[in-house]
């Protein structure tokens, strides 16, 4: 194998799908070979029973939709507010020398730290959720878009200066579209974190979500209903991450070049 040498696409898929098989293959071998209690690390295939009792009898699905809404909303809420602050800390210095030093101890805060204050403001509902999420994303995505803006060519920039452009244009004409392609794969990677900081708001003070039906199944050693719900995560933030790249490439398609 060279270093960097790309890799087929169809081989790509084969080599990503085959370590899935492999894994699940050692699991499998672990757990129905007997070489580890099924108390402690339920076996795929009652892993699967436990899934399907979770979603026919239990309506897991509901809590699958809850999560969901609770993770894009939040996300959703620290985009609005983190873009157009790392935008600006980017494009003009003075509001970067403002806000860096903050946003920079900010975001090293994890948002469980949170958690405590964040009840005792909102409560334990829908709105206290909403609000992990966006302390543990906004001061991420506000410090890397900060920085991708600020590395913005000056080629670009005197160009435009040049052909008579005004400071807003350059701002709206050059830095925004030169930096769009970046600024969306800045939020593809936030949104991955978000799935991380739901789980946690979940389990603490919560009556519904994949979160809440985990911690309610560690308490029963339930194994099988823990891994499912740990599956499910996974397989809709790879679900998501894909139909984010997919949206990317075509609202941006000339950052393929």
């Amino acid at each position: 194998m060279r270093p960097l040498h790309p890799v087929a696409p169809g081989l790509r898929t084969v080599l990503g799908i085959s370590f899935f098989v492999l894994f699940v293959a050692f699991w499998a071998w672990v757990t129905l070979g007997g070489h580890v209690n099924r108390i402690f690390l339920a076996d795929p295939l009652s892993m699967l029973r436990d899934g399907w009792r979770l979603l026919v009898e239990d309506r897991f699905w509901l809590d699958i939709l809850i999560t969901i809404w609770r993770v894009f909303g939040g996300f959703v809420l620290a985009s609005v507010v983190a873009v157009p602050i790392g935008i600006a800390m980017g494009a003009w210095k003075p509001v970067e020398a403002f806000l860096e030093p903050f946003v920079s101890f900010a975001r090293y805060l994890p948002a469980s730290a949170f958690i405590p204050l964040l009840i005792l403001w909102a409560g334990i509902g829908e709105l206290e959720k909403l609000l992990v999420i966006f302390v543990g994303s906004v001061f991420q995505i506000i410090l890397i878009i900060a920085v991708k803006v600020g590395s913005t060519r000056r080629d670009l920039v005197e160009a435009a200066y040049t052909l008579g452009s005004t400071n807003n244009g350059i701002v709206k004409r050059v830095i925004m579209p030169a930096n769009a392609p970046e600024i969306a794969e800045t939020l593809r990677l936030v949104l991955g974190w978000a799935w991380t900081y739901v789980i946690v708001a979940e389990l603490i003070g919560s009556s519904s979500g994949i979160g809440y039906m985990i911690i309610n199944s560690q308490s029963r050693l339930a194994t099988g209903q823990i891994i499912f719900g740990i599956i499910v995560i996974g397989l809709i933030g790879l679900l998501s991450d894909f139909a984010f790249k997919a949206f990317n490439r075509w609202l941006f398609p000339w950052s393929l070049a």
